[in-house]
């Protein structure tokens, strides 16, 4: 099946996709950045004693460690 390229679509098919796609957009339910960006912050902080990346990885259960000693070929 070939990709469908907008830009050959005739005036009428694009206009017609864009009414679709308004026709989805106007039915989301919209929120203030302000508001999602406090529970997104909150959520973040809620986890961060959890997170690895803040709280670091115990050395025991950290596969990545470097071995002590050298390299042995055999």
């Amino acid at each position: 099946m070939p990709a469908l390229h907008i830009e050959d679509l005739p005036e009428k098919e694009k206009l017609k996709m864009e009414v679709e796609q308004l026709r989805k957009e106007v039915k989301l339910q919209r929120q203030q950045v302000s508001k999602c960006c406090e529970e997104v912050r909150d959520y973040i902080e809620e986890r961060s004693g959890e997170d690895p990346l803040v709280k670091g990885i115990p050395e025991d259960k950290n596969p990545f460690k470097e071995l002590k000693g050298g390299c042995v070929i055999s």
